[in-house]
């Protein structure tokens, strides 16, 4: 079998909501406990940090991940989706899981997995967790996947849980409104365990509050608690932090939501102070050497973790960034950044799946830019000519094209070196633009 073949079987053997949406999603937790069974409960072996939330996860999980590493510790890091290979779900100190790994996994457990009929998330997960086992990591950072109470990353008993935030999306799964989904999200809230509420809104404090009364667990909410007392633009790129305690760094992450992010981030560091994870910051003794090594890992998050697809800088003459930003919450952030780019003109190469609020992020989009509308290869995209006409709509104009390949090179054929193009609406709209092998030149 072929690294090719086994994720072949992988992406069309089994349910996948990422291809298939509603007919691909599996609720409930019996399959991935019969997995974690199967392989001998792989999870405990490792203590766990664990990240959900509507926005910001997948940074939040990355940053983490990236501190730890500079703090010594061998770190597995488990998210989703990928962007251009299956690999970049499950890494070890930014080290994507093997291709052999993966092929050995399949022939090993296909007639196995052929029994139980999990769906492609339940079995990625376990792959991931008996990984992580089987090479000693010491702590993982595991973001949920969808939801949370349900969702099959919620077989862990973490040492932190994380929710970022809350807004709409996957409402046909989590409920439409706020109260519904931050009920599934709070799944993920342990007994007696801690847990960090990024960002928390009249209607959602509450029943975070409750479950973890419930649990018994102790409860922040990072917006109570500002660490972040000064952020502002970096001539390297990110931005330049001030916190309350003292601590000033560079990130290198450069969207304006990640303000936020690192706000949530300060606060889950402070408790991982308080379970003996990291330095702590009062203590004279070892505060220089802890400061430089979260300095360093701030610096260098998507270097040591392999983020990508976050207001990602991937080329110069014309400036080009790409972001995966797909539901109303981070498009809010979006089209503000979008609005201080100085430019000539603007190009957007945008795509969307169908089962996400259209009309609503179409809404939050500049007006006075050029659109390349298209679709990805993803099942459930939404075709390039129906958000065409939905744009023409919300008062955008441009062309639509059948792939992101043809979309990108007309937006780079018509822009001129002062222009700004801007590709996304999508992961899979992402993925497949960072796929094509000239997009970098600078």
């Amino acid at each position: 079998m072929t690294y090719q073949e086994a994720t072949d079987y992988l992406y069309n053997q089994m349910p996948m909501f990422e291809k298939q949406g509603a007919s691909g999603y599996k609720e409930g937790l019996e399959n991935s406990l019969e997995l974690d069974r199967h392989f001998g409960h792989p999870h405990r072996q490792f203590r766990s940090i664990h990240v959900g939330g509507t926005n910001g996860k997948g940074s939040v999980s990355h940053s983490l991940a990236a501190m730890l590493q500079a703090c010594g510790y061998k770190v597995g890091l488990y998210t989703s989706p990928h962007l251009v290979d299956f690999r970049e779900r499950i890494r070890i100190n930014g080290h994507q899981i093997p291709e052999d790994y993966v092929i050995k996994f399949i022939e090993r457990e296909r007639a196995y997995i052929d029994t139980l009929h999990p769906s492609f998330f339940e079995v990625t997960t376990a792959m991931a967790f008996k990984y992580f086992a089987e090479q000693g990591v010491e702590i993982a950072v595991i973001e949920v996947g969808l939801g949370g109470r349900l969702d099959c990353t919620n077989i862990i008993s973490p040492i932190l849980s994380i929710i970022t935030n809350i807004s709409y999306d996957h409402t046909q799964f989590l409920g439409d409104s706020l109260q519904k989904i931050a009920t599934e999200k709070a799944g993920i809230i342990k007994e007696e365990t801690p847990v960090v509420i990024g960002e928390a809104l009249p209607g959602t404090r509450p029943v975070f509050e409750s479950v973890a009364r419930q649990k018994k667990a102790p409860i922040v909410f990072a917006e109570d608690h500002p660490e972040v007392i000064l952020a502002a633009p970096s001539p390297k790129g990110g931005f330049l932090y001030k916190t309350a305690h003292g601590m000033e760094f560079r990130s290198e992450l450069q969207g304006i939501y990640q303000k936020k992010n690192t706000n949530t981030i300060l606060c889950a560091l402070g408790e991982l102070t308080k379970l003996g994870f990291l330095c702590s910051a009062s203590n004279p003794s070892c505060r220089n050497s802890c400061n430089i090594e979260l300095n360093y890992a701030f610096e260098n998050i998507c270097q040591l973790t392999g983020l990508m697809g976050r207001w990602q800088v991937v080329r110069q003459s014309p400036m080009v960034v790409c972001d995966t930003g797909h539901n109303v919450g981070g498009w809010t952030y979006l089209s503000k950044q979008l609005t201080t780019v100085k430019c000539r003109q603007m190009h957007i190469v945008f795509g969307m799946v169908e089962d996400k609020d259209v009309n609503g992020i179409l809404d939050l989009l500049p007006k006075n830019a050029t659109y390349y509308f298209t679709k990805s290869r993803n099942k459930r995209s939404l075709s390039e000519r129906s958000l065409a006409s939905k744009g023409i709509v919300n008062g955008l104009n441009g062309n639509y094209y059948p792939t992101v390949k043809e979309a990108w090179e007309a937006a780079l054929q018509a822009a001129d070196k002062e222009d700004f193009i801007f590709v996304g609406g999508s992961s899979y709209v992402v993925g497949e633009f960072l796929e094509l092998q000239d997009i970098i030149d600078y």
